[in-house]
């Protein structure tokens, strides 16, 4: 299960705050409410610190939101190994 919470601020950038495991559905899940987002003006900010795993699909979802200039952070050493090309 993976918990998504959203927090926009004053300065035009959208936090959204994950929690559990980004794995199969939840990977769909996580690129609609991104896709919401990168749709506006707005800057994407993906904070990783609860984050536990993250399957081959959701690897190449955050990479795929790097390259779109959303901001990973509070990566654990875990997920940050896994990000790694």
């Amino acid at each position: 299960m993976l918990k998504i919470d959203s927090i926009a601020t004053g300065s035009g950038t959208v936090t959204l705050t994950l929690e559990g495991r980004l794995i199969g559905p939840w990977v769909d899940e996580l690129r609609m409410a991104c896709k919401r987002t990168l749709d506006t003006p707005a800057s994407l900010t993906l904070d990783l610190g609860a984050v536990a795993f993250v399957d081959h699909d959701g690897v190449e979802l955050l990479r795929s939101l790097a390259e779109q200039h959303a901001r990973l952070t509070n990566c654990s050493p875990f997920v940050a190994e896994q990000l790694k090309p």
